[in-house]
């Protein structure tokens, strides 16, 4: 017989050992197969599942949970850039005017999608170049040490890149990351930083603090970041305050205008589905657009488009934050992108995240059903988005590889920790179910 589940209703914990479960709406009440593909069946947005194509294992779909890494391929991909494909054998250069999206104001069609994800106003946002390119042209204007105002703040073991920029950046500028990099870390014997010492530090940085850029939600743990709490704290001491938004857009609502953000970057290969190494995206706050002399690298995407063939000497920005374009479109790597940022369009990200809150919640109790494991990701929903970092204690990288072994494609960290995103777009309550079933013979078998 199945053993049925207790769900709380919306935002009533439900103590588990040391964790706690939130229930945002009704999840299946139990690990059976069948009973989880009824909820699917009664979900509206279970249908864009089929829009992807999911890679097979045995006959049978895998069990895909590595959408925070690299999201799966939209099955309209291939025929967005065949489209790119034949108008570049029909037109050669002409298509540049005469494509059927002209390649010139290509990245004009992300403009929409991107508002939609970021809460940004339309001359706030812009798709180009890869993520920590522009999370270096973006320091470029941001973090502008003077005098004792010389420090950036960040989480403690950021995202690899993220660390190499910053520090890169403080040496650039003949400064220590020894002494003017601070790295806020969790507390003794704790996974997720609480907002309180993030705020906390920044207030004791004070006067010294040039820039704040943090991860919006943190790669490792799942832990989303109080965003509009740490935007405020930086401004309050004088520090410009900008947010990598890679495991964030197209996860969580973001309200990167009101909140007052002064600038954002992300990439579009893990949740936005567009495929690896896909155009990357800013955000530059109205404010800063608009103002004259902030210093910027300066190429000709980034020069006035009603001049820009007229091969002007001097550059005139553009009023939006296409002013940091350098370069012309990418457009063979952009092609997907438009077919992802409509899927977000048409589902609606908070309807999205409605249902990412019930399968990661239905995911977190089959984890939990499970003895031996520990969830470090933070059981409230309005503190995570569509992850799951859980360690698996005493196992070592054995029972991941179980796991992989029978269809679970999910993600692998060192020391001890398995990474998994119950993606809204097409993940199912089938798929956790099937992977509860996994998830108890390989701890069974690797517990004897």
């Amino acid at each position: 017989m199945a053993r049925r589940l207790r769900i709380p209703k919306f935002g009533s914990p439900v103590e588990h050992s040391s964790l706690q479960i939130f229930a945002p709406m009704s999840i299946p009440a139990t690990f059976d197969r069948q009973t989880a593909r009824s909820a699917d069946a009664a979900d509206p947005l279970h249908r864009h599942r089929a829009d992807f194509l999911i890679p097979q294992h045995e006959g049978e779909d895998c069990i895909y949970f590595t959408g925070n890494s690299l999201g799966l391929q939209p099955r309209a991909a291939a025929t967005a850039l065949q489209a790119e494909l034949e108008d570049w054998a029909q037109h050669g250069v002409e298509g540049h005017f005469a494509a059927r999206n002209p390649w010139v104001s290509y990245h004009e069609r992300f403009t929409t999608g991107l508002c939609h994800l970021t809460g940004g106003l339309p001359h706030e946002v812009v798709a180009m170049n890869a993520l920590t390119v522009n999370l270096h042209l973006l320091m470029v204007s941001f973090f502008r040490p003077q005098g004792k105002r010389r420090k950036i703040l960040c989480e403690a073991k950021a995202f690899p890149s993220d660390q190499y920029a910053l520090a890169s950046q403080i040496r650039f500028h003949h400064l220590d990351p020894t002494t003017d990099l601070i790295e806020v870390a969790p507390r003794p014997g704790e996974h997720v930083l609480r907002t309180a010492d993030i705020l906390s530090a920044i207030e004791e940085a004070g006067d010294t603090l040039a820039m704040v850029m943090m991860g919006g939600v943190n790669y490792f743990s799942g832990a989303r970041l109080d965003m509009p709490a740490i935007t405020a704290a930086a401004h309050a001491v004088g520090a410009t305050c900008g947010f990598d938004l890679a495991h964030a857009i197209g996860n969580v609502p973001l309200s990167l205008h009101d909140w007052g953000v002064d600038f954002a970057c992300w990439c579009s290969y893990k949740y936005l589905n567009s495929g690896p190494g896909a155009v990357s995206g800013i955000f530059v706050h109205e404010r800063h657009v608009h103002s004259p002399d902030i210093p910027r690298f300066e190429g000709w995407w980034g020069h006035d488009a009603e001049r820009r063939f007229l091969m002007e000497e001097t550059f005139s920005a553009m009023p939006s934050a296409e002013a940091w374009q350098m370069s012309n479109a990418p457009v063979l790597n952009m092609a997907v992108h438009k077919v992802a940022l409509d899927q977000f369009l048409d589902a609606g990200l908070p309807q999205l995240r409605e249902r990412g809150d019930r399968l990661t919640a239905y995911l977190e109790a089959a984890v939990l059903d499970v003895p031996g494991l520990e969830i470090i990701t933070p059981s409230d929903p309005a503190q995570r988005g569509s992850q799951l970092s859980v360690v698996a204690h005493g196992f070592g990288r054995s029972l991941f590889d179980a796991l992989s072994a029978a269809g679970v494609v999910a993600d692998w960290r060192e020391p001890n920790v398995i990474r998994m995103a119950p993606v809204p777009l097409y993940n199912s309550f089938e798929d956790i179910a099937r992977f509860h079933a996994i998830l108890r013979t390989a701890v069974a078998q690797h517990s004897k």
